[in-house]
């Protein structure tokens, strides 16, 4: 759960998301928010140009069915287990920074699988950092990450993904060590 202040995201004097059914049993917003996205996730993913106006289109294909803000970046400050993310305010340029350094190097072509891991975990930790949406952001980046990984020549295999696992690597990589991360997405390179 997030941690907000001033969130009209919620439902009054809740932590329910408002959404398109008018949910308000945390559990069952939780349940639909995930049948929907894993839904959308299988359809092909919206085309774009691997930029931040590519990654909000991914957002909104994921979460259009459950929010009327899909794919909008949040308005309100947010953190997690005493971690902040980014300031709504500084969204828009730490993004555009981070998506013009992904396109000075070559959206990560060329590379080796240990330097493709490397790179990429930076870029996913930096990205997660930013949580640009108020909900949604690790489906986001994971639908925007197998893209770049197909592009850069090192897909993906979610064979043997561990979900809880991911999430641990990127709590860790929040906090300035991204070697478990990049362990972890070396050993989802199916090349």
């Amino acid at each position: 759960m997030y941690d907000a202040v001033a969130d009209d995201y919620c439902y009054p004097g809740t932590t329910v998301l408002k959404n398109k059914l008018d949910l308000r049993d945390a559990a069952e917003l939780a349940d639909f928010e995930a049948e929907v996205s894993d839904a959308r996730a299988d359809d092909e993913a919206p085309a774009g140009d691997l930029d931040f106006k590519h990654f909000k289109a991914i957002h909104h294909h994921l979460f259009q069915d459950v929010y009327d803000w899909a794919g909008e970046i949040r308005t309100v400050r947010i953190s997690k287990d005493g971690s902040m993310f980014c300031y709504p305010e500084n969204i828009e340029s730490e993004a555009k920074k981070l998506f013009k350094k992904l396109e000075k190097d070559k959206y990560l072509e060329g590379l080796s699988s240990d330097e493709f891991a490397k790179k990429s975990a930076h870029f996913l930790a930096e990205l997660n950092a930013i949580h640009a949406f108020r909900e949604g952001n690790g489906r986001a980046q994971i639908s925007f990450f197998l893209l770049l990984a197909e592009r850069a020549g090192h897909p993906l295999d979610f064979d043997d993904f561990d979900p809880d696992m991911f999430l641990k690597a990127m709590i860790t990589s929040f906090n300035a060590d991204e070697a478990p991360l990049a362990t972890l997405i070396k050993q989802l390179v199916s090349d």
